[in-house]
Parts: C-alpha cells; structure tokens; sequence
C-alpha cells in the first residue's frame, strides 16, 4: 500500500513540482538530455560545481498516466510513481536508473560486539553496519545483470566500479593506496553507468560525506546516499558514453585550453628546493644529458618556514634572479602552497587574515588552530569570495618573482593534530555553514582562487595543480592522483584512475612517474615512464627521503630508454595540443578508456591495462615486473605498430614483443598525426615548419595553432589547417586564418615519401 501518495502537479516554465501526501518533489528540465531532480530537507542549496545558467529552452511533456507521472523531453522519459519512486528511460523506453522497490539488505558480517573488540584490540579494522544521523538519506537503484559503472574521479581499483563501495570524503592517508580504499584526495560525485549497453549518467550534487555502493552489497542494487543535504542529482542521457561525458561536462564545466609548455615534462622532488644550488644541479643535469624538460617544481623547502608566500633568503640569495636564470634556460617555475597559514604575528598573512577575519572559527568563535607543516596553523575560509579574492590577490608575491604556475596541496584540508571536527565554521559564501558541508569543496575553492589569481596579475592561461577537488574543478586546476608510491600496482592503477578522472571531466591529469613514496627501481621507473607516455600531466615526482628517481640515477641503459620516451612525448605534443582544442569544445578527455570510443565491445568493459589517446592511438603498456611479451587487444578497424608498420586487424587480440625497451603503441590506419621537434624545452617562438606524418594509405586531419600562451584564442586568433591526403594526392588549406605567424613550410610522411609545401601566395604549393 502506498503511504505517501501523488496528489498533483504544478508547471512553471522548466520546472515540474510533484506534490505527495507528505512530501514533494522539484523536477527541472535543463536540456532535453539534462534534468535536476531536487528535494528540499532544509539546506541551504548553492552548488559550486555548476556556474551559470546551464536551462536551454527544451520541449517536454507531462501526461498524468493511471498510478504514474510521465515527463518526456525527446531524449528521456520519467516516470514518477507513488512514495517517490522515480524511473529513466531512454526515448526508445530502455531503462536507465530505476529505483529499487525492495528492502536493502546489508552484508552479514558475521561479527557480534565480542568479537568485534577481540578481533579490534589486535588491530584489525572491522567493518560494521553501523547507524547513521538522522539526517541521513539513499537512494536505493535497481543494477541489471549487464551493468557497468565508470567515474567517480580517481578513486582506487579497476576502471570498472561495479562491486565496490565508495566514499566521498576529501581524505590525506599516507598509507599505500589500494583497492580496500574507498577514498582519496577528490570528491567527483559523478557516476557513468551502462546498462545492457545503454549509457546515462548521475550527478549527485552533494558536498556532505557521501556513499556510493555500486553492487557490493547486492547484486540487486546499488545505492547513493549522504549524511545530510538535499536531494538535488541530475540525471543525465545521452545516445552513448562520449555524449554523457558532454553533457555532463556542460553541466559542470570543461577543461581551459593550456599553456601549450604545460604538456612538456615536468620535474619534481621534495627536498631539492631546499636550496637554488641544489634545483641547479637537477636542471644542469637535464641539459647535460639532453632530456627534454619544461619545469621544475619546488616543494615546501623553499618557503620561509613553511609560511606560504614567502621565500627562504638563507639559501636562497636573490629568488628572482634565481627564477630568471631557470627561465633563460627554458624552465619554468612551480611552486608549492599549502592552505594552512603559520599562526605567527610577526607574519602578515597571518595578521591580515585575522585583521579581515579570514580564517575558519571553532563553535565559540575563536579561530580554529590544528597543525601543518609550519606548526600551529589556521585556515583560510575559502567559501566566501572576499577570502578568494584575497588569496588570489597574495599570488603576486610569487608572480612578482616570475613563478609560472601554483600547485595547491594539503586542501583536503590535511591535519597533524588530529581531523579538523565537523562543527567547525566554514562558510557556504555569505552564509555560515560547517566543515561537514564545506570540506569536500575547501581544495576546489583554493585552486579557484589560485587560478584567478594567476589569470588576473598574467593574462595568461593559469597553471594551476591541485590534490583536493570536487566536481567542476577541472574549470581552474589540472589534478594528480597524490601521493602514490614506487610499487608495481600503484603503475597498474594508474589507467584506470587517470581514465576514470577523465570521463569524470579532469581532462587534464597525471600521476606522480616513478612514485612518490618508496623506492624505485631501474625497470619500474622505465615501465612508467613508458605507461604514462600520454598522460596529459606528466611529472616525475618523489617524497623526500626516497631513493632518487630522476633518469640518470641508475645510469644505462635507463637513462637513454628515458631520454627517448621524452623525445616521443615531445614528437606528439602538437597532437596532444590538439585534442585539448578540441576538449575545450567537447570536454572529452585526451587519454581514455576503450569503452568511451567502444562502449558495445564486450572485450573492453572491464579493460584496465591499455587506454586509447582521442580516438586513433592504442596503448598498451607493461605494467608486471619481468614481463617482455604481452597480450594487446585491438578494437574495431585496422591497426598500425608504430615501431614497425605492421598493420593488425581489429576484434582481435595479438601477442607483442616488448623489450624493457619497447611500448606496445599502435595507429588506426588513414590516420595522420602532426609529428612536433624534438626541443629542450617548448618555445615560446611560433613554429615555422610542422611535419604531419600519414599512418596508412589516406587520410583527414585538422589542426590547430595558437601562441600557445593566452586568451586571444577566444577572440579567434588562431589557425586551422586542414590536411587531405589520398594516396600520392595532397592538399592542404588553411581554413581559418586567424593567428598571423602560419606555418612556413609543412612536410607531409607517408611510409615511403616525404613531401614539402611552402606558404606562397596565401596556399600551400608543393615544392618536391
């Protein structure tokens, strides 16, 4: 019997209230493919992932049906039943979420309070179903047979989610990650699901401590729910995986177009930046073994006493003068900043933000001190824009000095001194909250005032590098996974994290090469290297303490293998460059999953050892100790070795060599590829020659050109180029010419021929 009944229902323009006996509902209608679904329980409701107005002017229906409201948009059809009961279908009525009308089940653990304490008393961690606050709330879903589920940000374990459990609760554990972690350093509450090869998306929007249970409690159900806040999720459709990912990082937001240098290597170590003399013997070292490299990023050692934006004089002569000489060298300068500021009243920082009343508050008023790396700290209230706007405005101690990019750290926010309570005062904007509400945001709200910050005293497209971050972050920082360790399943994971944060939005992302804690080894740091070939972020960094873990340490023949996937990464990074021109319309990701491109093929649903990069590159790294062979499979289509123009079938799995030496790497055939120099470092000089290199018979390929640097893009200075070729015919055109420095002279390489244009008369003419 139903006990909360459907009364009647109410259209305001895109907005559909659902009354019931005892509650109601508020359906709103974004796009045909986008619907919010919100209950008020109280809260205050201000959603810091979605800015702006996202509502474009969509057709639905709503027909009272016998027991049931339907509302159709020509994308989604929504039923509403009795007690609340909400069910998606697709335009062809296949079942996307459909809400569970049994009981949850919770696992039997077999454990009762004896020995519970018995087993708790020699250290085990036991599980237990514990009660939640009264505040609490589920959404409980019905899980197919065939129903996958990917997102979620860079949470632990395989690509596909299904049989786990997961937590969002913005978490620094120093310990090994591994798959029995249900969270990390990121909050992204968006999960993809594909049901019998039906795709759809939720976006839970909820900042509290939140649960997703995808099937490990039951295989009948999977569960969302939170410790408090509103009902407020959007349901998202799409006719297939790339479609949901758009819609959903229309919602949210897509990844800026870079620096185009950002996509250089980039190195990093705790503890070098304890002095300038130290940093100059790693980047001597660069040079002196030719190994490309674009930045070089210095940890907490560089600050006075861990006071963020300050510098350390004792080691450091003249910072600005230091910075200029690594910028005539071709390296640019990241520095580290954490949130938490030195309680100290001989330090501005600290004096401003008490003056201003800047810092986060205990109940009874007094501002709240835990401890970080300068001690005694307090926290920067970054839910109210007057903080941002102060943070951002305190860049200029590093801008002034040439810095040319912030890596925001330790925003979960991080603690010595136990966990920061959940009634501490943080705002929501203007209006008081709590850390319960606002933690999960606190790291996204830092690296959005980092990022304005850096566009408003350069002009130039911010670099920004965050740990903590919540859904739509990907507007202001790139993200790295934090801190992994030098272990054989931490490269393993890396895959599935990197593409999951990828169809999660994070278009631009990197783990830390090599490891960050723990030590390296000689062919760990090689299959690394090699494995993360693509990832749009890519950054050797380690903790302070390791071994050493920069290419030349374990001598040859690491260091020339090393030399050579750098000189690789640079070869393609106008190709990289390319699919972040076109990710910034698009908002799908450069290195992906197989079943983004494929979401039919049964082969790679759970495929968590290779990834594609766009649409036309397989990779397939070794990630097992002592392997020198392994099995590739190969989607649709035909296939291309890279090393050795040897063309493949697709549907198909082979068998390839790979040496300590060699990346399984394969090209979908007709495809063709801008192929870059090989530079020490990314010029800031426009390019006057840029070779495309053709992988098969024929092929379409448009590329882009900007400077590289900052938004003049978006007032169309930039360049499009548009390459045919068909067998021995070629024809190349520039079809938008809005960046005046084209290119010069373009080689076009096919397997058997070279051939060259220069830019005469306003075309491209042949000159061989």
């Amino acid at each position: 019997m139903n006990t909360n009944s459907l009364e009647k229902y109410a259209i305001n323009k895109n907005k559909i209230k659902i009354n019931f006996v005892n509650s109601s509902l508020e359906l709103t209608i974004l796009t045909p493919e986008i619907i919010r679904v919100f209950q008020n329980r109280g809260e205050h409701t201000n959603s810091y992932a979605i800015e702006g107005n996202k509502i474009k002017e969509t057709k639905f229906k709503v027909e009272k049906k016998n027991d049931y409201l339907e509302i159709k948009t020509s994308k989604l059809i929504i039923k509403i039943y009795p007690d609340e009961k909400i069910d998606v279908y697709d335009a062809e009525e296949n079942p996307l979420i459909i809400d569970y009308r049994g009981s949850r089940i919770p696992i039997d653990r077999q454990v009762d309070s004896s020995q519970q304490k018995l087993a708790e008393s020699e250290g085990h961690d036991v599980v237990t179903n514990s009660r939640k606050g009264g505040h609490y709330y589920e959404l409980v879903k019905e899980l197919a047979e065939d129903e996958q589920f990917y997102g979620l940000g860079d949470k632990t374990c395989f690509l596909n989610k299904r049989h786990y459990a997961y937590e969002n609760w913005n978490t620094d554990n120093p310990e090994p990650q591994v798959e029995s972690f249900t969270r990390l350093y990121k909050s992204v509450p968006f999960l993809i699901g594909l049901k019998n090869n039906h795709p759809y998306g939720i976006f839970f929007d909820n900042t509290y401590h939140s649960y997703f249970d995808l099937g490990k409690e039951s295989n009948k159900y999977y569960y969302i729910a939170a410790d408090n806040g509103n009902i407020d999720y959007y349901i998202i459709g799409g006719s297939n995986l790339k479609e949901i990912v758009e819609n959903y990082t229309y919602l949210t937001g897509k990844t800026p177009l870079p620096q185009k240098w950002t996509l250089g290597y980039q190195q990093s170590r705790w503890g070098y930046s304890i002095s300038a003399e130290k940093v100059e013997k790693i980047i001597t070292k660069m040079r002196k073994y030719h190994l490309p490299c674009d930045a070089i990023h210095l940890d907490i050692d560089y600050m006075d006493g861990y006071r963020v934006f300050t510098w350390r004089t004792d080691t450091y002569d003249d910072p600005k003068k230091f910075i200029d000489k690594l910028h005539k060298l071709g390296f640019h300068v990241i520095t580290i900043i954490d949130p938490g500021v030195k309680k100290d009243d001989s330090y501005q920082i600290y004096q401003e933000g008490i003056k201003k009343g800047y810092f986060v508050k205990a109940p009874n008023g007094q501002v709240y001190v835990n401890k970080v790396w300068p001690g005694d700290a307090v926290y920067p209230d970054f839910g109210r824009e007057a903080v941002r706007k102060w943070w951002s405005e305190s860049c200029k101690f590093l801008v002034d000095l040439g810095v040319d990019g912030i890596w925001d750290d330790m925003n979960e926010p991080a603690s010595f001194n136990g966990e920061i309570p959940k009634d501490i005062i943080f705002n929501d904007e203007e209006k008081e909250s709590t850390h319960a509400k606002m933690h999960n945001v606190y790291g996204h709200n830092m690296a959005k005032a980092t990022y304005y910050g850096l566009k408003n005293l350069t002009g130039k497209r911010p670099f920004v590098i965050t740990r903590a971050a919540y859904a739509g972050t990907q507007k202001y920082s790139t993200v790295w996974t934090g801190d992994n360790q030098s272990l054989w399943f931490h490269l393993q994971m890396m895959i599935p994290q990197l593409c999951n944060l990828g169809m999660s939005g994070f278009a631009f992302a990197g783990t830390d090469i090599g490891g960050f804690g723990a030590d390296t080894t000689p062919e760990l740091l090689t299959r690394w290297i090699e494995a993360a070939l693509f990832s749009p972020l890519l950054r050797n960094h380690a903790a302070m303490g390791t071994r050493s873990q920069e290419p030349w340490i374990f001598g040859e023949p690491t260091l020339s293998i090393y030399r050579k996937y750098l000189h690789l990464r640079y070869h393609f990074i106008p190709y990289l460059y390319d699919l972040f021109a076109q990710e910034n319309k698009t908002g799908l990701p450069i290195m992906r999953p197989l079943v983004l491109n494929y979401p039919t093929d049964p082969a790679v649903k759970n495929m968590n050892d290779e990834y594609m990069v766009g649409t036309n590159i397989v990779v397939a790294p070794i990630v097992e100790e002592g392997k020198k062979w392994r099995a590739v499979y190969l989607p649709e289509g035909e296939w291309i070795d890279f090393w050795n123009n040897v063309t493949y079938s697709g549907n198909n799995t082979i068998l390839v060599s790979a040496p300590i030496d060699r990346l399984p790497l394969f090209i979908k055939k007709n495809t063709i590829l801008p192929w870059g120099e090989v530079k020490e470092h990314i010029s800031t000089r426009p390019d006057e020659k840029m070779t495309f290199r053709v992988f098969g018979d024929s092929g379409k390929y448009t590329h882009y050109q900007d400077n590289g640097t900052d938004f003049a893009y978006q007032k169309g200075e930039y360049n499009l180029y548009e390459i045919n070729v068909d067998g021995h015919k070629v024809t190349i055109n520039l079809k938008k010419h809005g960046y005046e420095p084209n290119y010069q002279r373009i080689e076009i390489r096919t397997t058997n021929e070279k051939m060259s244009f220069i830019y005469k008369d306003k075309k491209y003419i042949q000159v061989n």
